[in-house]
């Protein structure tokens, strides 16, 4: 029998992870993509506990059915299942049959993300990856985001610095241009989860992590955020969660990397001491 008890004991990044993982409770069959570690701990959380339809890979060219421990894989031996080589995963792509959880250096209000550059075009104050795969995916499959330190330089004022990933940004869509295709779920941060259910699409908070209030997600965000009188506390994870977490999915505890000193996920105990 699962044991789901709320926990009492977790960590920040356990929280997240947990909240990350509803990111793809309801999509059935998919290619799931997390990048980073706590969304790829999340998408294994997803497939064994609430969608094990879930399509994971090893982090090379083959399916597996079973999830392989973020981290040192030694004695693990991956449950192949299929192939996956790179150019199937551009089928699945323009077919719509994938949900990435991506991690963007800035997010605007209607879910613009930019991963280019920092400043103007002209004169970039700092030089990021590119667009590289941003505005095809943005528009071909679901898109989820995970923002680890939740401030005014990633949920930025006015537009991002460069439209690397559409969003819901109504002036984009004028003179019949289209935007039926963008699908934007949920964004996990530091201090909430949140989705584009607000006016035209705009971001909504969800939920607020423990001890965290709607007046410090604000004051940490670049424009006005709606949600404050609908959103409910973030749940805890639950005791079987963090089992798979910290027993199956990350043995080695990558994940406590995330956050300085991996502080605990209730902020009133961070305050505390």
């Amino acid at each position: 029998m699962t044991n789901n008890t709320p926990a009492t004991d977790y960590t920040l990044a356990e929280i997240c992870i947990t909240a990350a993982a509803e990111a793809w409770r309801n999509d059935g069959e998919v290619f799931a993509n997390g990048f980073g570690p706590v969304p790829r701990i999340a998408a294994a959380l997803a497939k064994l506990t609430i969608n094990p339809d879930l399509l994971l890979t090893d982090g090379e060219a083959f399916l597996v059915s079973e999830p392989v421990p973020v981290g040192p894989r030694k004695g693990c031996q991956p449950k192949v299942c299929g192939w996956m080589p790179y150019s199937k995963v551009f089928d699945l792509v323009y077919r719509g049959k994938r949900h990435a959880m991506t991690g963007p250096s800035q997010i605007d209000r209607f879910g613009q993300t930019n991963i280019s550059f920092i400043g103007k075009a002209d004169k970039p104050k700092a030089a990021l990856l590119g667009v590289r795969g941003f505005p095809g995916n943005t528009v071909s499959h679901a898109n989820s985001m995970w923002a680890p330190s939740h401030d005014k330089r990633t949920f930025v004022e006015g537009e991002v610095d460069m439209v690397a990933g559409a969003g819901y940004n109504p002036a984009r869509f004028k003179d019949g241009r289209r935007g039926d295709t963008v699908d934007l779920r949920i964004i996990v941060s530091n201090l909430a989860v949140m989705d584009f259910g607000g006016t035209d699409k705009a971001i909504r908070v969800l939920s607020l992590h423990p001890g965290i209030t709607f007046e410090q997600v604000q004051e940490n965000t670049g424009f006005a955020l709606e949600g404050k009188d609908t959103c409910v506390e973030t749940p805890a994870p639950t005791e079987e969660q963090l089992r798979l977490i910290r027993e199956v999915i990350d043995p080695h505890n990558m994940r406590a990397m995330t956050f300085k000193d991996d502080p605990p996920g209730d902020a009133r105990k961070r305050a505390n001491g």
